[in-house]
Protein backbone atom coordinates (compact mmCIF):
# COMPACT_ATOMS: atom_id res chain seq x y z
CA UNK A 1 0.00 0.00 0.00
CA UNK A 2 1.62 3.39 -0.90
CA UNK A 3 1.85 6.00 2.21
CA UNK A 4 0.82 9.68 1.67
CA UNK A 5 -2.07 8.70 -0.98
CA UNK A 6 -4.63 8.28 1.47
CA UNK A 7 -6.79 11.37 3.15
CA UNK A 8 -6.61 11.84 6.70
CA UNK A 9 -10.03 9.95 8.20
CA UNK A 10 -11.73 11.06 11.16
CA UNK A 11 -13.51 9.09 13.21
CA UNK A 12 -15.29 11.08 15.24
CA UNK A 13 -16.75 13.71 12.15
CA UNK A 14 -19.80 15.81 13.42
CA UNK A 15 -22.91 15.44 11.00
CA UNK A 16 -25.49 18.47 11.56
CA UNK A 17 -28.44 18.56 10.38
CA UNK A 18 -30.97 21.35 9.07
CA UNK A 19 -32.89 20.02 11.68
CA UNK A 20 -30.62 20.66 14.68
CA UNK A 21 -29.95 16.80 14.84
CA UNK A 22 -26.25 15.83 15.24
CA UNK A 23 -24.76 12.72 15.04
CA UNK A 24 -21.27 11.09 14.90
CA UNK A 25 -19.40 9.03 11.99
CA UNK A 26 -16.20 8.46 10.47
CA UNK A 27 -15.47 10.06 7.43
CA UNK A 28 -12.60 12.05 5.56
CA UNK A 29 -13.97 15.39 6.63
CA UNK A 30 -14.25 16.99 10.57
CA UNK A 31 -17.73 18.53 9.11
CA UNK A 32 -20.53 17.26 7.90
CA UNK A 33 -23.77 19.26 6.80
CA UNK A 34 -26.72 17.47 5.42
CA UNK A 35 -30.59 19.15 4.50
CA UNK A 36 -31.94 16.21 5.09
CA UNK A 37 -31.33 13.26 8.18
CA UNK A 38 -33.27 9.94 9.52
CA UNK A 39 -34.79 12.38 12.05
CA UNK A 40 -37.04 14.82 9.30
CA UNK A 41 -36.83 12.56 6.12
CA UNK A 42 -40.85 11.77 5.11
CA UNK A 43 -40.01 8.18 4.94
CA UNK A 44 -38.91 7.29 8.65
CA UNK A 45 -41.38 10.29 9.54
CA UNK A 46 -44.74 9.20 8.43
CA UNK A 47 -45.36 12.57 6.25
CA UNK A 48 -46.34 13.03 3.05
CA UNK A 49 -44.36 16.15 1.62
CA UNK A 50 -41.66 16.89 -0.99
CA UNK A 51 -38.25 17.07 -0.25
CA UNK A 52 -37.25 19.42 -2.76
CA UNK A 53 -34.68 22.00 -2.00
CA UNK A 54 -34.19 23.33 -5.93
CA UNK A 55 -37.46 23.72 -7.12
CA UNK A 56 -37.80 20.62 -9.09
CA UNK A 57 -40.74 19.51 -8.07
CA UNK A 58 -42.49 22.97 -8.57
CA UNK A 59 -41.08 23.40 -12.12
CA UNK A 60 -41.88 19.70 -13.37
CA UNK A 61 -46.10 20.51 -12.09
CA UNK A 62 -46.04 23.60 -14.42
CA UNK A 63 -44.72 22.16 -17.13
CA UNK A 64 -47.22 19.39 -17.08
CA UNK A 65 -50.17 22.46 -16.87
CA UNK A 66 -48.72 24.05 -19.08
CA UNK A 67 -48.33 20.98 -21.86
CA UNK A 68 -52.19 20.11 -20.24
CA UNK A 69 -53.22 23.60 -21.24
CA UNK A 70 -51.87 24.33 -24.54
CA UNK A 71 -52.73 21.16 -25.86
CA UNK A 72 -49.16 20.14 -26.94
CA UNK A 73 -48.65 16.67 -29.12
CA UNK A 74 -45.35 15.18 -29.29
CA UNK A 75 -44.29 14.12 -32.86
CA UNK A 76 -44.28 10.41 -31.76
CA UNK A 77 -47.80 10.98 -31.19
CA UNK A 78 -48.59 12.71 -34.32
CA UNK A 79 -47.56 9.87 -36.11
CA UNK A 80 -49.08 7.43 -34.36
CA UNK A 81 -52.66 9.46 -35.15
CA UNK A 82 -51.89 9.76 -38.88
CA UNK A 83 -50.79 6.02 -39.27
CA UNK A 84 -54.01 4.90 -37.49
CA UNK A 85 -56.32 7.34 -39.53
CA UNK A 86 -55.18 7.44 -43.31
CA UNK A 87 -56.92 3.86 -45.00
CA UNK A 88 -54.36 1.16 -45.20
CA UNK A 89 -52.82 0.64 -48.79
CA UNK A 90 -53.59 -2.41 -50.43
CA UNK A 91 -50.51 -4.83 -51.73
CA UNK A 92 -51.05 -3.72 -55.06
CA UNK A 93 -51.02 0.10 -54.32
CA UNK A 94 -48.03 -0.41 -52.16
CA UNK A 95 -46.13 -2.59 -54.64
CA UNK A 96 -47.09 -0.01 -57.65
CA UNK A 97 -46.14 3.02 -55.64
CA UNK A 98 -49.48 4.61 -56.27
CA UNK A 99 -50.63 7.05 -53.39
Amino acid sequence: MKTGIHPKWFSDAVVSCACGNTFTVGATKDKIAVEICGKCHPFFTGEMRFVDTMGRVERFQNKQKQAATSGYISKKKKKQQSASTAAPKSLKEMLMGIK
